[in-house]
């Protein structure tokens, strides 16, 4: 089920209003039912997928919870990390690996054999919704019992809300158990400040999606589709309205998430700081996607060392992490060179700190042109996050300076007006969340800015509907 649908606006009101006329002690049987249909909503096939990934991670933290020995403690937690592994890689990452594939053909193949096709299908074409968030959740559950960080749930089915809970089921953020099951288990009645914040949350978020995401995609779509159509000027705008689509996008989706989740009091994680106000990478990556960027740190570059490590290893440890992070977004080589782009920059700023630190720099003008430098390399590496192939993004970069070509990219009016809204609203938030800071604005500015969203989800929204980005991942 997509957010931004009509099913999404009658579906979210009714398990809100059912969830409070419940007993606390039932809720979460709700939650449960409600995740699953919210999930197989428009694919129930990947329903079993999500169970048995449940399931497979549900018995093995009890298997390494009960094991004294530490070797079977390990070959517990390998069997579910190779299990869990294995499905994304068959569902997401084995056709890089297999000859192309003709959607005509599997068509063909689904109609004479059934089996067959539909394998050809699963494996080429159907990556399952939110397959590496929800995966990726299960095994922090998984790792936590295995460090002796949490206690393992006994019980199948509260396990199961936990890794099913509808508002960040498909695209994160992606929870711990200790924060999110000590919620949705706990007892709260309903307040007017978590319907309130709640509410400011799912309006900005459907703001940031349907006016900024949906019309800047527009025209990303023209310059990535066509690109050698396109001046200098052109090229250049189309991969900054990349880079402002795909943060509306995601920042929209984490924002909707929170404000749905909120109306039920419970509380999920920020996965968006204002990072494009960033003055370097570093301080880019604490403020965008932070719920993916802190999995990494816990699970993967504190266990590898971290920075406890030689210098040498240390600059492994961070190529690994950044490299990975990379892959998990997807099978294509483009999203292994977008991770490496990021570790280059991330080492380079390190090595460079004792001479130049702009995000430090107590001049404004330094984090000013710290800033411009981060945004032109988290914008170079969006082109290879975007592009079909490597290329490809290597012929769009080189026509940012070659191009002699003089269509040139025309934006509509309205484009400009929810951009500067935009903008205003990013820069004046800075490091906070806008129902925090609309809490001690008096109620005509309260007001009026929620007008203007409305205002401007009703007459500025973008002509196509782009599906989440994320949803692919």
């Amino acid at each position: 089920m997509f957010f931004n649908s009509l099913p999404f606006l009658i579906f979210l009101p009714l398990v809100v209003i059912f969830y409070y006329l419940l007993p606390h002690k039932t809720r979460w049987i709700l939650l449960l039912f409600t995740g699953y249909f919210f999930y197989g909503y428009l694919h129930p096939q990947f329903l079993v997928l999500l169970f048995i990934s449940t399931l497979v991670d549900f018995y093995f933290a009890l298997k390494i919870s009960q094991s004294k020995k530490l070797l079977n403690r390990k070959i517990y937690l390998a069997v579910s990390l190779v299990f869990n592994l294995s499905l994304l890689f068959v569902f997401k990452y084995l056709s890089m690996f297999l000859p192309d594939a003709d959607p005509m053909i599997v068509n063909i193949n689904k109609a004479t054999e059934p089996i067959k096709g539909l394998i050809k299908d699963a494996v080429y074409f159907s990556i399952p919704v939110g397959i590496s968030f929800y995966t990726f959740q299960s095994l922090s559950y998984t790792f936590d019992v295995y460090f002796d960080k949490i206690k393992p749930q006994t019980s199948f089915a509260r396990y199961a809300t936990f890794v099913a809970y509808f508002p960040q089921l498909v695209a994160g953020p992606i929870e711990r158990y200790n924060h999110l099951s000590s919620q949705i288990f706990a007892y709260c009645k309903p307040l007017y400040k978590n319907f309130s914040n709640g509410f400011r949350l799912l309006l900005f978020g459907f703001f940031l999606k349907m006016c900024i995401a949906d019309n800047c995609g527009n025209y990303a779509d023209l310059i990535f589709s066509n690109y050698s159509s396109y001046n200098k000027l052109s090229i250049i705008v189309g991969i900054i309205s990349f880079g402002l689509q795909i943060y509306a996008d995601f920042a929209g989706y984490s924002l909707i998430a929170l404000g749905a989740s909120l109306l039920m009091g419970i509380e999920l994680m920020n996965n968006f700081r204002t990072p494009y106000l960033s003055a370097s990478v570093n301080n880019f990556w604490k403020r965008w996607h932070i719920s993916l960027t802190s999995w990494f740190k816990d699970y993967l570059y504190i266990p590898l060392g971290g920075n406890k490590v030689a210098l040498p290893r240390w600059v492994f440890n961070i190529l690994i992490v950044f490299l990975i992070s990379g892959l998990w977004h997807g099978a294509n080589y483009t999203f292994i060179v977008w991770g490496a782009i990021h570790a280059i920059a991330y080492l380079s700023e390190h090595f460079a700190k004792p001479y130049l630190c702009f995000s430090e720099s107590k001049y404004k003008l330094i984090k000013f042109i710290g800033g411009i430098k981060t945004f032109a390399v988290v914008s170079l590496a969006w082109v290879f996050f975007r592009a079909e192939n490597i290329d490809n993004a290597i012929e769009i970069l080189k026509l940012v300076f070659t191009s002699k070509a003089q269509h040139t990219l025309v934006f509509e009016n309205t484009i400009w007006i929810v951009l500067s809204i935009f903008i205003l609203f990013d820069v004046v938030l800075r490091n906070n969340r806008i129902d925090k800071y609309l809490d001690d604005k008096n109620i005509f500015f309260r007001w009026t800015v929620y007008l203007i969203f409305i205002a401007c989800i009703i007459t500025m929204s973008g002509t196509v509907k782009h599906p989440f980005v994320y949803f692919q991942f």
